[in-house]
């Protein structure tokens, strides 16, 4: 680095961040959907090329619904695809497309055990992926660091649901959010991002696809429009 540059140039630098000061980051975020939490986020939205793991009190929260709207946008403005690894229960396809998914873009993989990271790997270094979401309750620390490597040499976006207890565990993602539910809301907490901390909680009034059904946790009913990972006939 040329000794003539001065600490204000360095600074202003798109690779040097301040702690006190979010993070610029070289790829401009997807729209997460909620004006309040893209505030909060380096990019101004879900970071492209990086691992976000979102850690729910419990399971059916209504957390894949904080995704819905970034997934929406990837499959139906930016035709993606949308891959969706050891999901613990099934997909609820009617909630999803009343969401704005293009179902025709989502892929759906029930690799169980290591086989999910595997999947969500070689996801990554497709062509034309645009979201990788996966559930990985056990994941070893050292597969973590391979799924964010990996997340960086691509464009897409990854997210990891895992446990409410992995909080307290150390974790190679740069963006880390816990969530509890509060009646139409969810309480969103970064527990880590690059930049200055958050410590307030973020209260986010989400868009629940279906009044008795969630796009997690229900049945998926008899449709061509969501298909699994295996089925070679892909529109």
């Amino acid at each position: 680095m040329p000794s003539s540059l001065t600490l204000s140039q360095v600074l202003d630098r798109p690779d040097i961040w301040r702690g006190d000061t979010l993070a610029r980051t070289p790829l401009t975020g997807v729209p997460t959907g909620f004006t309040e939490l893209d505030r909060e986020l380096p990019g101004g939205g879900w970071p492209r090329g990086g691992l976000t793991e979102i850690l729910p009190a419990h399971r059916g929260i209504g957390e894949l619904s904080l995704l819905l709207p970034a997934l929406a946008r990837l499959s139906s403005d930016e035709l993606a695809w949308l891959v969706c690894v050891a999901s613990p229960h099934p997909l609820h396809a009617p909630a999803l497309r009343e969401s704005g998914l293009d179902l025709s873009r989502l892929l759906v993989a029930s690799a169980p055990g290591r086989d999910a990271a595997w999947v969500c790997e070689r996801s990554l270094a497709a062509d034309g992926v645009g979201a990788v979401v996966t559930w990985l309750p056990d994941v070893q620390t050292s597969t973590l660091r391979r799924l964010q490597l990996a997340a960086e040499s691509s464009r897409t976006l990854l997210f990891v649901f895992r446990p409410a207890a992995c909080a307290s565990q150390s974790s190679p993602a740069p963006l880390r959010l816990a969530l509890e539910a509060a009646g139409e809301q969810l309480i969103v907490r970064l527990l880590k991002r690059r930049g200055g901390t958050q410590s307030a909680s973020l209260p986010i009034a989400i868009q629940r696809p279906l009044r008795r059904n969630h796009a997690l946790a229900c049945p998926v009913p008899a449709t061509p429009a969501a298909r699994s990972l295996s089925q070679p006939a892909i529109a």
